[in-house]
C-alpha cells in the first residue's frame, strides 16, 4: 500500500503531522506532498516533528490570486500522482490545496480519502472559498474522516454513503496534546487576539481592533497579544488601531511550538481561525468567534465557543463578561471539548488498513 499526502499550508501541516506518524510507526508506505501555500510558517514543523516533505511543489508568488494557485497546483500535483502512482491521496481539511489534490487525484481516478470532512456553514462564500473547497471534496472523496456526529450528519445530507464515514475527533487534538506535553506554561492574565479571515478584511477586522483596543485600555491588568499574520492587508488594519496602545503586544507569527506555548498560558482567545476553536478547548480555555458563522457548530453547542462575529460592542461585552463573571468563566472553560481525546490518527490509520489492507 502507497499513501499519497498532500498538504500546503499550516494548518494542514498541524493536522497531518500526527497522521505521519502513525503511518510510519505501521512501516506503511507514504510519499509527503507539499505544495507551498505556507513555506516560513511550516519549516519549523517540519523541524519540530523531524518530519519532511518528500517534494515541495513551491507554488507561491508575490500577489498570487486563487486561479494561480488552483492552476499551479493542478498541473503540478497531477505529473507528480502519474510518477508516483499512490493507491490513494490523504487531503485534509478545506484549503486550495485540499480540493485541487482531490480534483487531480479524480482526473487520475485515484481514491481519495478526506480527513476533517463534513465541516458547513451552509453559505459558499463564508469562509471563502473553504466552504465551496470542502463541499467539492466530499464529492470526490470514496472515504470520509468526520471529526464529530454533527459533521457525519452533514455528509449524509448531502448524500454521501455512510458507509464510507467515520467519525474519528480531529487530529489537531493529537497534535496540540504531542506538542503540549513537552513544554511548561501556566494560565496568567492575558489575552490572546488572532484576526487573518479573507472575509474579515476591512470594517469587520476594524471592528474587532477597536473591541481589542477598548478592553486593552479599561482591563489594563491584562496583556493582550497578537500575532499578526503576514498578509500586508491585515497587518496595516492592526497596526493603524493597536499599534500605540500600551498592553497590546504586536508581534511576528509564532511558529507552532510557541504558539501553543502561548495559547495554553491564556486565560481567553479571541479568534477567527478554525484551528484554535477546537484546540483551545482541549486546555479549558473560553474562545470568543470573531466571525458571523461558524463550521464548529458543536463547540457552540457544547459551550466551548462564544459567537462574537466582528460587532465592536459584541466583541466587548462578550470579553468583559469572561473577565468580571467568575461564575460564567468557569462555565464556559469546564464545557467539554467535542473534538475528541488525542486517538483520531490511530483511528484514520487502522481504518484505511482495513479498507487497502496490503494492496
Amino acid at each position: 500500500m502507497k499513501i499519497l499526502i498532500s498538504a500546503g499550508t499550516r494548518p494542514e501541516v498541524i493536522k497531518i503531522m500526527p497522521i505521519i506518524m502513525e503511518l510510519k510507526k505501521r512501516n506503511i508506505n507514504i510519499f509527503f506532498l507539499y505544495t507551498g501555500q505556507h513555506r516560513d510558517l511550516a519549516k519549523p514543523l517540519f523541524d519540530f516533528f523531524n518530519i519532511y516533505p518528500d517534494i515541495d511543489l513551491d507554488i507561491m508568488k508575490e500577489n498570487q490570486s486563487i486561479s494561480y494557485i488552483t492552476a499551479s497546483i493542478l498541473t503540478k500535483t497531477e505529473k507528480i500522482l502519474m510518477e508516483e502512482k499512490p493507491d490513494i491521496v490523504l487531503v485534509h481539511g478545506d484549503t486550495s490545496t485540499t480540493f485541487v489534490s482531490a480534483l487531480a487525484s479524480f482526473y487520475q481516478k485515484i481514491p481519495v480519502a478526506h480527513i476533517e470532512a463534513g465541516l458547513r456553514t451552509h453559505n459558499i462564500y463564508s469562509p471563502f472559498p473553504e466552504e465551496l473547497n470542502r463541499t467539492l471534496v466530499s464529492k470526490i472523496a470514496t472515504y470520509h474522516f468526520a471529526p464529530t456526529e454533527t459533521n457525519f450528519n452533514n455528509l449524509i445530507n448531502d448524500g454521501v454513503n455512510k458507509d464510507s464515514i467515520i467519525i474519528t475527533g480531529n487530529t489537531v487534538i493529537d497534535a496540540v496534546k504531542h506538542v503540549a506535553s513537552s513544554l511548561q506554561a501556566s494560565k496568567s492574565k492575558k489575552i490572546l487576539v488572532t484576526t487573518h479571515r479573507r472575509e474579515n478584511l476591512g470594517s469587520p477586522m476594524k471592528n474587532i481592533c477597536k473591541a481589542v483596543k477598548e478592553i486593552a485600555n479599561i482591563y489594563n491588568d491584562y496583556t493582550v497579544t497578537i500575532p499578526m499574520h503576514p498578509n500586508p492587508k491585515v497587518r496595516k488594519i492592526i497596526k493603524s488601531i493597536l499599534e500605540n496602545v500600551k498592553n497590546v503586544n504586536l508581534i511576528e507569527p509564532l511558529d507552532y511550538v510557541d504558539f501553543i506555548k502561548e495559547m495554553i498560558s491564556s486565560k481567553i482567545i479571541l479568534t477567527d481561525s478554525g484551528g484554535i476553536q477546537e484546540e483551545a478547548p482541549a486546555f479549558d480555555i473560553p474562545v470568543v468567534v470573531l466571525r458571523e458563522e461558524t463550521e464548529r457548530t458543536e463547540g457552540v453547542k457544547s459551550g466551548t465557543l462564544i459567537m462574537a462575529g466582528t460587532n465592536q460592542e459584541n466583541i466587548f461585552k462578550i470579553t468583559k463578561k469572561l473577565i468580571t463573571d467568575k461564575e460564567y468563566y468557569n462555565k464556559i472553560a469546564s464545557a467539554e471539548n467535542p473534538y475528541g481525546e488525542g486517538n483520531s490518527s490511530k483511528q484514520i490509520v487502522d481504518f484505511l488498513i482495513d479498507k487497502l489492507g496490503d494492496k
